[in-house]
């Protein structure tokens, strides 16, 4: 009989095979919680509510550097974006180029995000501009009131203010509070057109383009991970996963092909998927430690030098150890 396991992820196309269940974990029986990331993450790192969970690919790096991870990933990466688009500023304090940042007050809901993570990796790779330049502001994007802290271990030099609780990030933004925002989600002084507040690059479809094209890196964001306690009751689990998730992801690259009738809502997606393939590669969105090692230790690198992890991890130190080989017959 399969064992019945808990398992958080959001309902994603690569994931849709798998809630449906027309994809197996060989052995287990999913019990799924489709939640958004903010409660997931939360539950499990604080509470290790799940024996299968989507993490945050930066909570994740941190946690797992000091030893203090309840979970251990395995190499699938269920979420990826680029993070130039991330980038808000205020059009009316002189920011021309990127360098101008230097010296500025930066908000963000959460210093150690992912997506913040990898827009600060940009900016020092790319423009000189480090996480010990600037001031960092922090709180709630668009709800009031205290939050639930998910930040961990900031070192000293990383300088770091909260709003007061009855304000939001967006709201301080609009009256000029601070400079510029690194945000994952568009603030809604941006989208409503508020006076003054622009992308950085507002072309940041071409500038992720260039990105890629000179470093070969496509930003991920979430890690599926397996808690500790349930791998040592089930062993072979973390092969099982990596299986079933590569498999469900293959099915949805495939449906993104289908001509004659196509399965995704949206016009030209069939020609669209043709340009993506041409650019990035034919699996565009892998899986695997080795098809993801450029990207990772980019990632580990920036993680360390804005000070959220202890040292810099070995990419194989990031995942069970039986999910760094490949079979083949």
């Amino acid at each position: 009989m399969p064992v019945q396991l808990s398992a958080a992820f959001w309902s994603y196309d690569r994931t849709h095979a798998l809630e449906s269940g027309a994809v197996k974990v060989e052995g287990v029986e999913l019990l799924h919680f489709d939640l958004n990331p903010e409660e997931m993450f939360h539950r499990a790192i604080f509470h290790e509510e799940f024996d299968i969970s989507e993490l945050s690919l930066s909570y994740y790096v941190a946690h797992h550097s000091r030893g203090t991870c309840p979970y251990v990933a395995i190499p699938v990466f269920p979420a990826r974006m680029f993070r130039h688009s991330a980038i808000y500023i205020r059009t009316d304090r002189g920011i021309k180029s990127p360098a101008d940042l230097k010296g500025r007050r930066i908000g963000t809901p959460h210093y150690s995000a992912t997506a913040v993570v990898w827009a600060r990796g940009a900016l020092q790779d790319d423009h000189g501009v480090n996480a010990h330049d600037v001031e960092w502001v922090t709180g709630a994007l668009e709800d009031k009131g205290k939050r639930a802290s998910r930040d961990v271990h900031i070192p000293p030099e990383i300088r770091i203010t909260a709003i007061p609780d009855d304000r939001t990030l967006s709201e301080a933004f609009a009256a000029g509070d601070f400079d510029a925002m690194i945000s994952p989600r568009a603030p809604s002084c941006y989208l409503k057109r508020a006076p003054n507040i622009g992308r950085l690059w507002e072309n940041f479809p071409e500038v992720e383009r260039d990105y890629h094209k000179r470093t070969g890196i496509f930003p991920i964001m979430h890690v599926m991970t397996v808690r500790k306690k349930t791998l040592e009751k089930h062993p072979w689990l973390a092969v099982s996963m990596f299986k079933a998730w590569e498999e469900s992801k293959n099915r949805a690259l495939a449906d993104l092909k289908v001509e004659r009738v196509p399965k995704i809502m949206l016009p030209w997606v069939n020609d669209f998927t043709r340009q993506v393939q041409s650019f990035m590669g034919a699996d565009f969105w892998p899986y695997g430690a080795d098809e993801n090692r450029k990207t990772l230790e980019a990632f580990m690198r920036h993680h360390h030098a804005q000070g959220l992890s202890q040292r810099i991890m070995s990419v194989e130190e990031l995942f069970v150890p039986s999910t760094l080989e490949r079979i083949k017959i």
